[in-house]
Parts: structure tokens; sequence; C-alpha cells
């Protein structure tokens, strides 16, 4: 739901993140220019949420890359989950005058000041991965990501299928992602639009397990303490749902065939264990975003007028088809 001085240096502090977890924040400060003006070269400054999951770091990785290839100075700061190193970050980015910012948001609320004061300083700002609620849409040129409500919606459909004909109750605990996060909010609300017109279909449990393997593990573990019959699983993202597994097999239990257990990201980990049947079902969410990224940067910069929602592709998985996709996955 990103700064370069060369690729090499990208691919260093890409790397300490993904050890780290959430690497120490940049401050907006890796990049060759002191800013957007000294010469021709498009300076954007980018702020990612952290390094909460495979995903997360892919994604870094490719909006690294393609700075590096597009020759755009990349001045990257991480936030580490908080709202508040974000919006520091961003107002680092103004006062450094860069050409263009880019954040994806940790949570959708509280973000109309620090954007306004980039309005006013007429630095074009576009939302990544993940949407905002504020009202005011001239606040930002576009929105780059994927449908979470459509996703959601994906996940429910393939449950209602995998059903069809059945009366029995199906319980359905739910691994939520990050409080506050657009992908979290419209994950479930899509998930819930589509189960909702059969009674049969119930969410027994929902908590968050912050996007993270680690609170998917310890929030499974609680269900399957709390909950004596869990026929689904529904994980906002793959890491959740990987960590779900590990408490799954602890307690006994087969994943995928005691419990069926829907996924969302697709990352390699996860089709991994989909190719495995652990999985039954991924709702794919691309992180590569950063071609499409760097070539609204430099439509923004120009002055062009772009759309103000552009939708990534994706698609879905059973078991069969992340045995043919594996072999090419690139994250």
């Amino acid at each position: 739901m990103l700064r370069r001085l060369s690729l090499a240096v990208a691919g260093g502090l890409l790397l300490t993140s993904a050890v780290a977890g959430c690497g120490a924040s940049d401050e907006a400060g890796s990049g060759g220019n002191s800013g957007g003006g000294g010469d021709d070269k498009i300076t954007l400054g980018f702020s990612q949420v952290g390094a909460e999951s495979g995903w997360r770091t892919a994604n870094t990785k490719s909006v690294q890359e393609s700075a590096a290839s597009a020759g755009i100075d990349l001045k990257f700061s991480d936030a580490q989950g908080k709202q508040e190193n974000q919006i520091k970050a961003i107002r680092n980015f103004i006062t450094q005058r860069v050409d263009v910012i880019a954040f994806s948001p940790v949570v959708e609320s509280g973000w109309g000041t620090v954007l306004k004061e980039a309005k006013d300083a007429n630095i074009p700002v576009i939302l990544t991965d993940r949407a905002i609620d504020d009202p005011d849409t001239t606040l930002y040129k576009t929105f780059i990501g994927s449908d979470f409500v459509e996703e959601g919606k994906k996940a429910g459909q393939w449950l209602v299928k995998e059903y069809e004909g059945k009366s029995d109750p199906v319980n359905i605990v739910e691994l939520q992602g990050s409080p506050g996060a657009a992908p979290a909010n419209d994950r479930k609300s899509g998930f819930a639009e589509v189960i909702k017109a059969d009674p049969k279909f119930k969410v027994v449990a929902s908590q968050t397990g912050q996007f993270t393997r680690t609170d998917g593990k310890a929030v499974m573990e609680t269900f399957l303490k709390s909950q004596p019959d869990i026929d689904v699983l529904y994980a906002h993202n793959d890491d959740m749902g990987l960590g779900a597994i590990e408490a799954i097999e602890a307690a006994g239990k087969k994943p995928g065939t005691d419990i069926k257990i829907i996924t969302v990201d697709a990352v390699k980990d996860g089709m991994t264990a989909l190719s495995e049947n652990k999985i039954n079902f991924i709702v794919e969410c691309s992180p590569l975003l950063g071609p499409q990224l760097m070539d609204l940067v430099k439509k923004a910069k120009g002055g062009e007028t772009i759309p103000q929602r552009v939708i990534t592709k994706e698609t879905t998985f059973t078991p069969e088809q992340a045995k043919e996709a594996l072999p090419s996955r690139q994250y």
C-alpha cells in the first residue's frame, strides 16, 4: 500500500531495511542533488510506510530501481509505520524544494495541513499504493495503486463459490491490516459486502495483525484458543497468513484443509505456500509500481494533465496457477 543516489547505494539501503525490519529513517536526505531547480534533473521525494512485509520490500525496490533507470534523483524516507515521521519527511521535502513528492500514506486521515503546505509551495503530490480520505482532491495530482475494495470482493467471491450449495455455517476469522490504513479498511469492507448476502458466512473474530508475520501468528494463536470451530481464515496480506499457518500447524491442524486460507498480495513466499496447498486462494496486489510512478512524476513535473486515479492491473491465483507463475515471479 524510495529515494536515490545510485542503484548500488539503493540496494544497500534496501538490504538494511529488510534486515532491520523497519530501518532507521533516512530523514528525506539521501539523493544527489539538494533540491529541484539546480539543473534539469527531476528530484523526487518519496516517503515509504516502512518495511513491514515482503510486499513492502518489493515495492521499495521497484521505486528505487525505476528512479535510477529513469534518471530521477530520489530522496527516500522510511516512516517506520508512523504518521508523524511521514509528515516530517514531507515537510523536509518541501524545505528542500524537490520537484515532486510521492508517498504511501501510513493511514488515511490527517494529511490536509501538510499537503496544503506542499500545494502552496507548488510541489505536486502523488499518492502511491494507498489513498487518503481528505475531501479536497486538489491536494494531490493522482493516486496510483490497487483497488483494495475490489481485492476484498474477489476474496469474498471465491469463498462464496467455494461453499456454493452448502448450508452449514461457515465460521471465518479475519486478520486485518494496520488500523486506519486504506488497504485494511477497504479489504475488510469489500469482503464483508460480498459475504453478507448469505447468512451462513459469519466472521466470528476479527483483529489486526499489523500486516506482519509475527503479529499474524500471535493473533491466530489467540483465535485458535478462543474459537473452537474455525472454517476459514481471511488475511489482509500474505505475511499475516504465513504467520497464521505457523500457528495452525503448531495447533496440530492442517492449513488449507482443516482451515481454508485466503490472503492478499501474491508475494513469492505466499505463492509458495499456495502452491503447497497451505493457502487456498490469493488475490494479487502488485508492488511493482515504480515504472508507472516515474512516468507520472515526469508528467507532473512537466505540468501535463494526468488521470486522478491510476489502477494497477492484477489477477488472482489458485494453487495450480501459483505453480505455473512461481518460476518467473519477480517478488
